[in-house]
Protein backbone atom coordinates (compact mmCIF):
# COMPACT_ATOMS: atom_id res chain seq x y z
CA UNK A 1 0.00 0.00 0.00
CA UNK A 2 1.43 3.47 -0.99
CA UNK A 3 2.14 5.94 2.11
CA UNK A 4 -0.29 8.18 2.01
CA UNK A 5 0.45 12.17 3.09
CA UNK A 6 -2.14 13.56 5.58
CA UNK A 7 -3.17 16.45 2.84
CA UNK A 8 -3.90 13.47 0.51
CA UNK A 9 -6.13 11.48 2.73
CA UNK A 10 -7.65 14.55 4.25
CA UNK A 11 -8.89 15.63 0.14
CA UNK A 12 -10.30 11.95 0.31
CA UNK A 13 -12.20 12.54 3.50
CA UNK A 14 -13.73 15.48 2.01
CA UNK A 15 -15.80 13.67 -0.32
CA UNK A 16 -19.43 13.05 0.74
CA UNK A 17 -20.82 11.70 -2.10
CA UNK A 18 -21.94 8.25 -1.39
CA UNK A 19 -20.80 6.00 -4.16
CA UNK A 20 -16.94 7.94 -4.58
CA UNK A 21 -17.00 7.75 -0.64
CA UNK A 22 -17.65 3.90 -0.47
CA UNK A 23 -15.02 3.22 -2.76
CA UNK A 24 -12.64 5.76 -1.32
CA UNK A 25 -13.32 4.45 2.32
CA UNK A 26 -12.31 0.77 1.08
CA UNK A 27 -8.60 2.18 -0.36
CA UNK A 28 -7.69 3.96 2.60
CA UNK A 29 -8.61 0.60 4.65
CA UNK A 30 -7.17 -2.11 1.97
CA UNK A 31 -5.23 -0.20 -0.57
CA UNK A 32 -6.88 -1.51 -3.70
CA UNK A 33 -10.19 -2.15 -4.75
CA UNK A 34 -11.31 -5.05 -7.56
CA UNK A 35 -14.05 -4.93 -9.61
CA UNK A 36 -15.52 -8.25 -7.93
CA UNK A 37 -15.95 -6.56 -4.86
CA UNK A 38 -16.96 -3.19 -6.64
CA UNK A 39 -20.06 -5.51 -7.78
CA UNK A 40 -20.45 -8.46 -4.59
CA UNK A 41 -19.16 -6.60 -1.58
CA UNK A 42 -20.99 -3.44 -2.79
CA UNK A 43 -23.34 -4.01 -4.90
CA UNK A 44 -22.13 -1.80 -7.95
CA UNK A 45 -22.97 -3.73 -11.02
CA UNK A 46 -20.98 -1.31 -13.34
CA UNK A 47 -17.75 -1.22 -12.06
CA UNK A 48 -16.15 1.76 -14.57
CA UNK A 49 -18.80 4.26 -12.81
CA UNK A 50 -18.12 3.84 -10.07
CA UNK A 51 -14.34 4.58 -10.18
CA UNK A 52 -15.50 7.29 -12.38
CA UNK A 53 -16.92 8.51 -9.59
CA UNK A 54 -13.97 9.08 -7.42
CA UNK A 55 -11.97 10.24 -10.58
CA UNK A 56 -14.52 13.12 -10.94
CA UNK A 57 -13.88 13.70 -7.35
CA UNK A 58 -10.07 14.79 -8.11
CA UNK A 59 -9.23 11.59 -6.54
CA UNK A 60 -6.36 10.38 -8.91
CA UNK A 61 -6.69 5.89 -9.01
CA UNK A 62 -4.63 3.52 -11.51
CA UNK A 63 -5.79 0.50 -12.77
CA UNK A 64 -3.84 -2.87 -12.41
CA UNK A 65 -4.94 -6.38 -12.83
CA UNK A 66 -5.22 -8.90 -10.65
CA UNK A 67 -6.16 -12.97 -10.38
CA UNK A 68 -9.61 -13.37 -8.88
CA UNK A 69 -10.80 -16.57 -6.61
CA UNK A 70 -11.27 -18.64 -10.10
CA UNK A 71 -7.53 -17.61 -11.59
CA UNK A 72 -9.19 -14.82 -14.01
CA UNK A 73 -7.84 -11.72 -14.58
CA UNK A 74 -9.78 -8.51 -13.65
CA UNK A 75 -9.25 -5.35 -12.69
CA UNK A 76 -8.53 -3.83 -9.65
CA UNK A 77 -7.67 -0.45 -8.50
CA UNK A 78 -5.59 1.57 -5.97
CA UNK A 79 -4.66 5.27 -5.48
CA UNK A 80 -2.87 7.02 -7.88
CA UNK A 81 -0.19 9.84 -7.87
CA UNK A 82 -1.34 11.97 -5.38
CA UNK A 83 -0.03 15.19 -6.98
CA UNK A 84 -2.67 14.61 -9.57
CA UNK A 85 -5.02 15.25 -7.32
CA UNK A 86 -7.18 18.12 -8.34
CA UNK A 87 -8.10 20.96 -6.21
CA UNK A 88 -11.82 21.39 -7.81
CA UNK A 89 -14.36 19.00 -8.54
CA UNK A 90 -17.92 19.01 -9.52
CA UNK A 91 -20.73 16.67 -7.48
CA UNK A 92 -22.99 15.25 -8.98
CA UNK A 93 -25.29 15.23 -6.79
CA UNK A 94 -25.18 19.47 -6.27
CA UNK A 95 -27.45 22.13 -6.36
CA UNK A 96 -25.18 23.03 -9.30
CA UNK A 97 -26.17 19.48 -11.12
CA UNK A 98 -29.80 20.78 -10.94
CA UNK A 99 -29.36 23.67 -12.66
CA UNK A 100 -27.50 22.45 -15.68
CA UNK A 101 -29.82 19.84 -15.77
CA UNK A 102 -32.53 22.26 -16.23
CA UNK A 103 -30.27 24.31 -18.46
CA UNK A 104 -29.70 21.23 -20.77
CA UNK A 105 -33.09 20.07 -20.77
CA UNK A 106 -34.41 23.96 -22.00
CA UNK A 107 -31.84 24.02 -24.47
CA UNK A 108 -32.55 20.79 -25.88
CA UNK A 109 -35.60 19.28 -24.70
CA UNK A 110 -35.96 16.37 -22.52
CA UNK A 111 -34.40 13.16 -23.75
CA UNK A 112 -31.18 11.36 -24.15
CA UNK A 113 -28.44 13.13 -26.32
CA UNK A 114 -27.64 9.35 -27.58
CA UNK A 115 -30.91 7.75 -28.20
CA UNK A 116 -32.04 11.21 -29.16
CA UNK A 117 -35.29 9.85 -27.65
CA UNK A 118 -37.97 11.95 -24.87
CA UNK A 119 -37.69 10.57 -21.44
CA UNK A 120 -38.98 11.37 -18.62
CA UNK A 121 -36.70 14.01 -16.12
CA UNK A 122 -35.88 11.21 -13.36
CA UNK A 123 -34.48 8.64 -16.37
CA UNK A 124 -31.83 11.11 -17.44
CA UNK A 125 -28.38 11.65 -15.62
CA UNK A 126 -26.06 14.35 -16.13
CA UNK A 127 -22.89 13.42 -17.41
CA UNK A 128 -19.19 15.53 -18.55
CA UNK A 129 -19.39 15.11 -22.30
CA UNK A 130 -14.99 15.04 -22.11
CA UNK A 131 -14.21 12.96 -18.72
CA UNK A 132 -13.39 14.79 -16.27
CA UNK A 133 -10.05 13.40 -15.14
CA UNK A 134 -8.46 14.23 -19.04
CA UNK A 135 -10.37 17.81 -19.42
CA UNK A 136 -10.56 18.86 -15.67
CA UNK A 137 -12.76 21.64 -15.02
CA UNK A 138 -13.24 25.42 -16.47
CA UNK A 139 -11.02 27.87 -14.47
CA UNK A 140 -14.40 29.24 -15.08
CA UNK A 141 -16.79 26.56 -12.91
CA UNK A 142 -18.78 24.48 -15.41
CA UNK A 143 -20.99 25.67 -17.91
CA UNK A 144 -24.14 23.47 -19.13
CA UNK A 145 -22.35 22.37 -22.57
CA UNK A 146 -19.52 21.01 -20.77
CA UNK A 147 -22.14 18.22 -20.41
CA UNK A 148 -24.37 16.13 -21.85
CA UNK A 149 -28.10 14.39 -20.77
CA UNK A 150 -27.80 10.19 -20.86
CA UNK A 151 -29.99 7.56 -19.64
CA UNK A 152 -28.73 4.99 -17.56
CA UNK A 153 -28.39 2.41 -20.49
CA UNK A 154 -25.99 5.36 -22.81
CA UNK A 155 -24.53 6.63 -19.65
CA UNK A 156 -22.79 2.65 -18.98
CA UNK A 157 -22.17 1.87 -22.52
CA UNK A 158 -20.63 5.41 -22.67
CA UNK A 159 -18.43 4.55 -19.27
CA UNK A 160 -17.24 1.49 -20.36
CA UNK A 161 -16.42 2.51 -23.79
CA UNK A 162 -14.29 5.83 -22.27
CA UNK A 163 -12.83 3.23 -19.63
CA UNK A 164 -11.12 1.02 -22.38
CA UNK A 165 -10.32 3.91 -24.56
CA UNK A 166 -6.92 4.71 -25.69
CA UNK A 167 -6.79 8.15 -25.34
CA UNK A 168 -8.42 7.77 -21.92
CA UNK A 169 -5.64 5.11 -20.46
CA UNK A 170 -2.39 7.00 -22.31
CA UNK A 171 -3.42 10.21 -24.08
CA UNK A 172 -5.66 12.16 -22.13
CA UNK A 173 -5.77 14.56 -25.04
CA UNK A 174 -9.14 16.74 -24.78
CA UNK A 175 -9.16 17.32 -28.19
CA UNK A 176 -9.24 13.47 -29.50
CA UNK A 177 -12.38 12.91 -27.14
CA UNK A 178 -14.25 16.48 -29.01
CA UNK A 179 -14.20 14.40 -32.10
CA UNK A 180 -15.34 11.36 -30.13
CA UNK A 181 -19.04 10.12 -31.04
CA UNK A 182 -19.58 9.55 -26.65
CA UNK A 183 -18.91 13.62 -26.46
CA UNK A 184 -20.52 15.02 -29.59
CA UNK A 185 -22.78 12.04 -31.40
CA UNK A 186 -24.18 14.87 -33.92
CA UNK A 187 -20.65 15.47 -35.19
CA UNK A 188 -17.76 12.83 -34.47
CA UNK A 189 -15.11 11.42 -36.62
CA UNK A 190 -14.33 8.22 -34.61
CA UNK A 191 -15.87 6.12 -31.41
CA UNK A 192 -12.86 6.00 -28.94
CA UNK A 193 -10.18 6.63 -31.45
CA UNK A 194 -12.03 4.04 -33.56
CA UNK A 195 -12.51 5.07 -37.17
CA UNK A 196 -16.16 3.82 -37.26
CA UNK A 197 -19.76 5.31 -37.17
CA UNK A 198 -22.29 4.37 -34.91
CA UNK A 199 -26.18 4.59 -34.51
CA UNK A 200 -28.07 4.02 -31.17
CA UNK A 201 -31.75 3.49 -31.88
CA UNK A 202 -34.43 2.30 -29.58
CA UNK A 203 -38.13 1.77 -30.15
CA UNK A 204 -40.76 2.56 -26.71
CA UNK A 205 -44.42 2.86 -26.32
CA UNK A 206 -46.34 2.73 -29.67
CA UNK A 207 -43.11 2.06 -31.74
CA UNK A 208 -42.68 -1.06 -29.99
CA UNK A 209 -44.76 -2.38 -32.91
CA UNK A 210 -42.41 -1.42 -35.66
CA UNK A 211 -39.69 -3.20 -33.94
CA UNK A 212 -41.51 -6.27 -33.49
CA UNK A 213 -42.62 -5.84 -37.45
CA UNK A 214 -38.84 -5.04 -38.41
CA UNK A 215 -37.48 -8.24 -36.16
CA UNK A 216 -40.14 -10.51 -38.25
CA UNK A 217 -39.42 -9.42 -41.46
CA UNK A 218 -35.42 -10.12 -40.87
CA UNK A 219 -36.28 -13.18 -39.52
CA UNK A 220 -38.38 -13.75 -42.99
CA UNK A 221 -35.02 -12.21 -44.84
CA UNK A 222 -32.34 -14.86 -42.99
CA UNK A 223 -30.75 -11.91 -42.07
CA UNK A 224 -29.98 -9.92 -38.30
CA UNK A 225 -31.63 -7.25 -37.36
CA UNK A 226 -28.90 -4.33 -38.35
CA UNK A 227 -28.02 -5.82 -41.27
CA UNK A 228 -31.28 -5.52 -42.43
CA UNK A 229 -31.94 -2.18 -41.71
CA UNK A 230 -28.08 -2.03 -43.33
CA UNK A 231 -30.07 -3.47 -46.86
CA UNK A 232 -32.83 -1.43 -46.39
CA UNK A 233 -31.25 1.92 -46.20
CA UNK A 234 -29.32 0.83 -49.18
CA UNK A 235 -32.21 0.08 -51.51
CA UNK A 236 -33.72 3.32 -50.64
CA UNK A 237 -30.27 5.25 -51.11
CA UNK A 238 -29.98 2.95 -54.86
CA UNK A 239 -33.36 4.80 -55.74
CA UNK A 240 -33.14 7.98 -54.83
CA UNK A 241 -29.30 8.47 -56.24
CA UNK A 242 -29.07 10.87 -59.09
Amino acid sequence: MKKLTKEFIAKCKTITARRPRTVIEHLLKHGQITTGELKEKYGYNHPPRAIRDVKEQGIPLERFPVKDSAGRTIAAYRFGDASQTRARRFDGRTALSKIIKTKLIEKYGCRCFIYLEKMPETALQIDHRIPFEIAGESKDGPAPDDFMLLCGSANRAKSWSCEHCENRVTGKNPAVCHTCYWAHPENYTHVATTPIRRLDMIWQGENIKQYERLKTDATKAGESIPDYVKSILATIQAKTAP
